[in-house]
């Protein structure tokens, strides 16, 4: 052997021969002989198929299985029926004569899986309605009437009659207090169109409140074809149309309203004229200071101030005049009892995010006017002012006439106030008259405590209203806002007031709670009374009016 093959490297069995004392632990004992396979592979699965059990082949008739699919072993005969009622699901119908208030309204507290398909009235073209411009349009819409002081159900309910009466179904409307948004899904595996809008000026015009609902009114009307462009030319015109009454006739319509206030809590004819005077100064000051930039909680503060002004130079001169019932009046044309009504409704209905900011805003106001009567009460009792709360009340249930007439009168031009058509003034002076005529005779003559009185008087108002409305297919606001005018607590927030520039907080703190309690008696009877007129018309899913379900204090 040569060198060359000695520096070979040695093979595993020359390895093994010649070195026997290299082993492993992994090296297979001398004599055994392991059989290799020929294709077989040597991995092997605990979910492989074992020989000799052939599985059969998937058949090419039967589809693949899903989650959603009925088993094989399932038989309808057999099936349960705990969920479907014995008589079956009944066949939800509306009526069509009935208002689009409370179609919409009885729609919008169904689950979306009963509703009822919509019936397109307005479709123009074939290939159906443009989804986006019907939206925008939808929003434009909420965006007056929330604007105008609508409750957020009734706004829900006219967005969703626009978008149904174009043939969109799926639609869900929200509305909050500043916002608007409405979202539509043609099926469940189309992908959904949202768009929103907010709302950042708000004004009272219950003229062209009137006017969008008339409008909602014909698009939601299966014999009237209206189209998108003339439903936007429509609402063009209605936005830039003028207030009835001009900025003067404002002014003299809000001196006129403290004087008949003032008269309620029995003022005489002077009286009357000095609570005229001072809210229609303190009017023009507001008016100055909203030009100027001012938040509203400074114009409240400052328009205020001149009635208080006028009481308590009154009560220094001793003139002989009922100083307090000039200040009270003052308060009457000032109290922000629409957004009262409007937050305490949506609370009621269950928009709770939208009352709380009404409310809150209700607060802001009447802080407002705290801080502007307290600031002028404070200064002329120390200089000596003698301004007694009891001399307010004084005669007031000697002269029946008088106080209907004066509540009448208050009423009237609250409506001017909130710039209500000619055609309602009538109606609402009327109701307003009645709500006094029905306080006055409970509690002064029943001898009822002024809630309970203030609450039944507003329940009339909200029952009359809702009638009024109902035929007239309108809003009901122009027919129940100024007719709570003469019922609004302008005397209990002033004797609270007093009371408390005088440091006797604890009698002033309770003449605001009596304040704060005939408010929120006016706002709940007013909505209760809208209720009980609903019970009696035959509106809403097989004659009854489906109410939203609570939680029950669970």
């Amino acid at each position: 052997m040569t060198e060359a093959e000695d520096r070979k490297p040695r093979s595993d069995e020359a390895r093994t021969t010649y070195d026997p004392e290299i082993t492993s632990e992994f090296a297979l004992p001398e004599g055994l002989a392991v059989p290799r396979g020929g294709v077989e592979s040597e991995t092997t699965s605990e979910f492989a198929v074992p020989e000799g059990l052939q599985a059969p082949p998937p058949s090419s008739a039967e589809p693949e299985g899903s989650a959603f699919s009925l088993p094989r072993t399932y038989s309808a005969k057999d099936s349960l029926v705990a969920f479907t009622p014995a008589t079956g699901v009944p066949v939800v119908s509306l009526i069509k004569d009935a208002p689009w208030q409370d179609r919409m309204r009885t729609m919008l507290r169904m689950p979306v899986t009963e509703r009822p398909a919509p019936e397109s009235v307005q479709r123009a073209e074939d290939e159906g309605p443009a989804v986006p411009r019907v939206l925008d349009l939808t929003l434009r819409i909420g965006e007056l009437l929330l604007a105008g002081g609508e409750g957020a159900e009734d706004v829900e309910a006219a967005m969703f009659a626009v978008c149904r009466s174009y043939g969109l179904d799926r639609c869900e409307p929200t509305v909050t207090f500043t916002l608007l948004s409405i979202s539509h899904q043609p099926s469940l595996v189309d992908d959904p169109v949202t768009a929103s809008r907010t709302v950042r000026r708000r004004g009272t015009d219950y003229t062209r409140l009137a006017a969008v609902f008339h409008l909602v009114d014909d698009l939601t009307d299966p014999e009237t074809h209206v189209s998108l462009e003339e439903a936007y030319r429509r609402l063009a015109e209605i936005r830039r149309n003028r207030h009835p009454y001009p900025g003067w006739a404002l002014t003299l319509a809000g001196g006129l309203l403290a004087g008949a206030a003032s008269v309620l809590v029995g003022g005489d004819l002077i009286v009357f004229i000095a609570a005229a005077l001072g809210a229609m100064l303190g009017d023009r000051l507001a008016w100055l200071c909203a030009g100027r930039g001012l938040p509203e909680f400074y114009q409240f503060t400052v328009a205020a101030m001149p009635p208080a002004a006028i009481g308590v130079a009154f009560s220094l001169t001793h003139v002989g005049v009922n100083a307090s019932a000039v200040v009270t009046g003052g308060l009457f044309a000032l109290l922000p009892g629409r957004a009262l009504v409007a937050g305490v409704q949506d609370g009621l209905t269950g928009f709770y995010i939208t009352a709380s900011a009404r409310l809150l805003e209700v607060m802001y106001f009447f802080v407002g006017i705290v801080v502007g009567v307290l600031v002028v009460l404070y200064f002329g009792v120390k200089v000596g002012g003698k301004l007694d709360p009891d001399a307010a009340l004084g005669g007031i249930s000697e002269r029946p006439l008088v106080q209907i007439a004066a509540s009448m009168l208050l009423s009237l031009t609250f409506a001017v106030l909130l710039q209500q058509e000619r055609s309602t003034v009538l109606a609402v002076t009327l109701n307003g008259g009645v709500a006094w005529s029905v306080y006055g005779a409970m509690h002064y003559a029943g001898g009822i405590s002024p809630v309970a009185s203030t609450a039944v008087a507003a329940g009339l108002v909200g029952l009359f209203g809702q009638l009024l409305s109902r035929y007239r297919f309108a809003s009901a606001l122009p027919y129940t806002t100024a007719a709570i005018g003469p019922l609004l607590p302008g005397s209990a927030t002033y004797f609270g007031l007093l009371n408390m520039a005088q440091n006797e907080v604890d009698k002033g703190l309770v003449s605001l709670a009596k304040a704060a309690s005939l408010a929120m008696a006016i706002a709940i009877g007013v909505n209760l009374g809208s209720e009980i007129s609903r019970l009696t018309l035959r509106v809403g899913s097989a004659g009854k009016r489906r109410a939203a379900k609570r939680t029950r204090g669970f």
